[in-house]
């Protein structure tokens, strides 16, 4: 069964596949929430995947649906579920729909597909240290909250979702975990950008947003280790804790040999990628974290922590990377091994290239799409 377009609405025909001038390529609408001047992993997602289904011939848009904060989350879950993804401006029929991250999948679509990316975590695997700053009376009514949209979310994502898939087992086993969720894991390719490796200089590379959950201050302590001494180290990107970090690094008098980029552009992001000995990307418990799939296209080896989530999955530690106990003395000693050895780099590195070539675009649409 195969749609046709007969000058107007789609319907549904018999189209042999001889007949070329009457094959129509689905129309898929890509669908994530988008806080207001952010940029993160979940907009990348939404924006290659726009550009892979493009490419294979589809036609395709991308919605951003709002998001709130924790006393607007109903309010925006309702105003999504109301959303009609059924057809275009034009009258015209949307085939099918693929959500991301909450709460995109409220959107009602008969083939709706969920690529999720994460859940809001402060309700899910974060509850404890969230609930830990609240007053007493806030624990009594956000654990209310809690539970009421963990029965929303089990909901939307076991009823009004055709299929789940999970971009990390991360985020499989915290489907698993909270609403036994069923979902297949699909890892994200690295975004459509010409990656290249030039050299293996002696700087350690860092991206991340600055922020507590990245432990970029983690790796400024492993930095201020014996073992680390001497190391050259640039950190791109900006965030909270900018101005703490800072200061950690004139703390430690290591001015002069690690410096904090601030926020870069793509391009420049790829000319250190391309130079670096490695990169050091150390989150806790990360949803996937494209830092690591974007240094392996990049013939760079990973130095990532047993408990960073998503990065841990793909680095096989002693292959294409390390991965340490996140400790400052642990991180000092993974990024000494690497930083030493520039063969042993060239090795590792060209391993990670060979796992990012083994994650397309192209498989990725073949498992996204079932229209």
């Amino acid at each position: 069964m195969r749609l046709g377009y007969q000058d107007g609405p789609w319907t549904a025909a018999v189209i042999p596949r001889t007949s070329p001038q009457l094959w129509v390529m689905p129309r898929i609408t890509v669908v994530t929430s988008h806080p207001p001047l952010s940029h993160g992993g979940h907009l990348v997602i939404a924006q290659s995947l726009e550009q892979a289904l493009r490419e294979a011939g589809h036609e395709v848009a991308v919605l951003y649906t709002p998001e709130a904060g924790f006393s607007a989350l109903a309010s925006v879950y309702w105003s999504t579920y109301l959303t009609d993804m059924r057809r275009t401006h034009g009258g015209r029929q949307v085939d099918q729909v693929i959500t991301t991250r909450f709460p995109s999948y409220a959107v009602r679509h008969a083939r709706h597909v969920c690529w999720l990316t994460h859940r809001m975590r402060e309700y899910y695997d974060r509850w404890e240290e969230f609930r830990a700053r609240l007053s007493w009376r806030n624990k009594i009514r956000y654990e209310m909250h809690r539970r009421v949209l963990h029965g929303v979310d089990r909901y939307l994502l076991t009823r009004n979702v055709e299929r789940v898939f999970a971009l990390s087992k991360t985020v499989q086993a915290r489907l698993t975990r909270w609403g036994s969720v069923p979902s297949e894991v699909v890892y994200p390719p690295p975004p459509q950008r010409p990656y290249r490796c030039d050299c293996y200089d002696d700087y350690l590379f860092v991206v991340s947003r600055l922020t507590p959950l990245k432990r970029i201050g983690l790796i400024i302590e492993a930095l201020a280790q014996p073992a680390a001494a001497g190391v050259r180290c640039l950190i791109a990107g900006d965030g909270e804790q900018a101005a703490i970090l800072r200061d950690r690094i004139e703390h430690f008098g290591m001015a002069d040999r690690v410096t904090l980029l601030g926020r870069v552009s793509d391009a420049a992001v790829l000319d250190y990628l391309a130079r670096c000995r490695a990169v050091c990307f150390p989150p806790v418990s990360e949803d996937y974290g494209f830092v690591t799939v974007e240094a392996f296209a990049s013939g760079k080896a990973v130095i990532t922590c047993t408990d960073s989530g998503g990065p841990a999955e793909l680095v096989e530690s002693g292959v294409n990377g390390l991965v340490c106990a996140p400790t400052p003395f642990a991180l000092a000693n993974a990024i000494r091994t690497m930083m030493s050895d520039v063969e042993l780099a060239q090795r590792y590195g060209a391993a990670a290239q060979t796992v990012a070539g083994t994650l397309t675009w192209e498989e990725t649409v073949g498992r996204l799409v079932v229209v």
